[in-house]
């Protein structure tokens, strides 16, 4: 029928790498950059989907909607309200920051999604979605979820000083960026500190915060760490440049698959985007924010990014440049060799 999309052999929803964010207050520029690094980097297609607060709905649709057709043909997004399906709403709404602990009911909303990326607002990618969408095929029969540590040093990490309730491992691990397994979350029953049997997923969300609420600090990632300290052999540990923050670096270098690989993944939490603190964070979100669509990448995103690194070797993270250059220089030179490669075989056939 005329204007009717075809349809291809399968759905869209297993073709793509299915991306989820949480957005609310003044996340909206944020996440409109996170997710530009995405599509600026990744091959394969993209399914956003973005939870936000109602007045923030509008403005997404309005700003994706002027990204150039050559990258909005790379993605389909939906926008959903922020919900909870289980316990009091205002009190899910208000722990730790607004809305975050939305990501905990993503496999209950988004039932017909098999697998997904979820990411704070405040992350960059630095290379390819695809290559940490690989990491799902390295899970093995109990994993579901994937999380980074939350520290490399215990002695200095924040879980294994101060925490007040179980956690994962020997620090913790850090929640904002999660690949899962939706459909062996949805399937689990998970063991757990309040009857012997197991729990499913949505049936042990609530009663889990309310047994460990007056002990937790940092809201979802909290309750993360007491589901995965009671079944630790769901879990895969990704290394730290896949979930690269600013402990990795103001304390003197401590992530060494960032110092081989690179950065893979920008976590810029504790605001790092918009102070003066960390600049060598602050110039990479910058860079990705102003970058014209359709320039050269080299040109409008690598060089400028090195002269503005420049202006941060003093900074403990500003010492190590090489680390937040390496992955994204790769990436640059795959796109690039990637788009000679189509330029040639167009021009080839005339």
């Amino acid at each position: 029928k005329p204007g009717e999309q075809k349809r291809s052999k399968e759905p869209s929803s297993l073709q793509c790498m299915h991306l989820a964010v949480v957005a609310c207050g003044d996340r909206l520029e944020e996440t409109l950059i996170m997710l530009k690094s995405a599509v600026l980097f990744s091959n394969r297609r993209l399914c956003f989907h973005i939870f936000a607060e109602d007045s923030l709905k509008p403005e997404f649709g309005k700003k994706l909607k002027e990204w150039p057709s050559s990258y909005t043909k790379k993605f389909e997004y939906n926008i959903y309200p922020i919900t909870f399906s289980v316990g009091n709403a205002q009190e899910w709404k208000k722990l730790f920051k607004p809305c975050a602990a939305q990501r905990l009911f993503l496999p209950v909303i988004l039932k017909d999604v098999d697998s997904l990326l979820y990411v704070d607002t405040d992350v960059l990618f630095l290379r390819p979605i695809d290559d940490i969408w690989h990491i799902l095929k390295e899970f093995n029969s109990t994993q579901l979820a994937a999380m980074a540590p939350e520290h490399e040093i215990p002695k200095i990490g924040w879980y294994s000083r101060f925490a007040r309730h179980p956690y994962y491992g020997t620090t913790g691990i850090n929640s904002g960026v999660m690949l899962m397994n939706l459909t062996r979350i949805r399937n689990t029953q998970f063991k757990n500190s309040m009857i012997p049997s197991g729990l499913t997923w949505e049936e042990m969300l609530y009663p889990l915060y309310q047994k460990y609420k007056n002990y937790i600090t940092w809201g979802d990632q909290d309750l993360l760490n007491i589901i995965f300290y009671f079944n630790p052999e769901c879990l895969y540990v990704f290394p730290c440049q896949w979930n690269y923050r600013p402990d990795h670096c103001m304390y003197g270098s401590n992530c060494k698959g960032a110092e081989e690989e690179g950065v893979s993944i920008l976590h810029g939490n504790r605001g790092v985007y918009h102070d003066d603190k960390q600049p060598t964070f602050k110039a990479l979100y910058e860079v990705i924010r102003d970058f014209p669509f359709e320039d050269n990448l080299f040109q409008s995103l690598y060089y400028p990014l090195q002269s503005k690194f420049l202006d941060t070797v003093h900074t403990l993270c500003g010492r190590i440049p090489q680390v937040f250059l390496k992955q994204i220089e790769k990436t640059m030179k795959k796109v690039y060799e990637n788009r000679v490669i189509v330029y040639l075989g167009a021009n080839h056939r005339y």
